[in-house]
């Protein structure tokens, strides 16, 4: 009897920083319990990266060769402390359809059934998830990560590693989350906030404020650019894979 096998899919990182190449090790994570992905390479703007080779893998070339393609997935690897909007640039500009994007996650984390995960979000290894919480598109998780019951992180967010979410948190669009942030159970943090290292969330974070501190407080507005827009009072949620997929 001759067994059918899947043919990995070709997939190219966006980025060539820390995250870029830490996403390369979950994909190989990934290859080594069963083979999913066939890693291609990065593209970056960087024009002295061209050419080279980093953790093993060529830089393809500028990010926009991505959209001269479309035979291999894209997962978009940016977001910085000091620039965390620009994954959602990065995928305004590509305009690519949401079907080209990949969703990594580490073999390692333990997401529970009742888990949603949207494309194009990375996982990284250790992480938990318990019940009925959403993830949303383009979101990044690092290691260690916990989330319980019914958190909904919504698109583009990026949470540093060791962060803890009490139940029924709320986390709004593109919010950043440093390492080691506490929140309290059914709080909400704002689109576009941004929570300093180890803070201790006890209140609501209204959107585009940096709060830092035990506990938190607002210490200054964050600066949005103009080319990320205000964020809808209601999204629609489309585009929602379940793990594995």
């Amino acid at each position: 009897m001759t067994l059918l096998t899947s043919r990995p899919q070709p997939l190219v990182i966006v980025g060539a920083g820390g995250f870029a190449r830490e996403t390369v090790e979950t994909v190989r994570a990934i290859n080594a319990v069963a083979p999913k992905w066939e890693l291609l390479g990065f593209v970056d703007d960087n024009p002295d990266l061209k050419g080279s080779e980093i953790q093993g893998l060529p830089v393809l070339g500028p990010v926009a060769m991505v959209q001269d393609f479309d035979d291999f997935s894209v997962v978009v690897c940016t977001g910085r402390p000091d620039n965390y909007f620009s994954r959602k640039k990065l995928v305004k500009r590509l305009d690519l359809p949401l079907s080209r994007y990949a969703t990594v996650v580490h073999p390692t984390a333990s997401l529970a059934p009742s888990t949603s995960v949207g494309r194009g979000t990375v996982i990284l290894a250790g992480v938990v998830v318990t019940a009925s919480v959403h993830i949303g598109r383009h979101v990044v998780v690092m290691p260690g990560a916990v989330f319980t019951h019914d958190d909904h992180l919504a698109n583009f967010v990026t949470v540093a590693s060791g962060v803890r979410l009490g139940g029924g948190v709320r986390v709004g669009e593109g919010a950043y989350l440093g390492s080691g942030v506490l929140v309290r159970e059914s709080r909400k943090i704002g689109s576009w906030a941004l929570v300093g290292m180890g803070a201790v969330v006890t209140k609501d974070i209204p959107r585009h404020e940096v709060w830092v501190g035990v506990p938190a407080r607002k210490i200054s507005d964050m600066e949005v650019p103009a080319d990320i827009g205000a964020p809808r009072r209601r999204q629609r949620v489309s585009g929602i894979t379940h793990r594995g997929s």
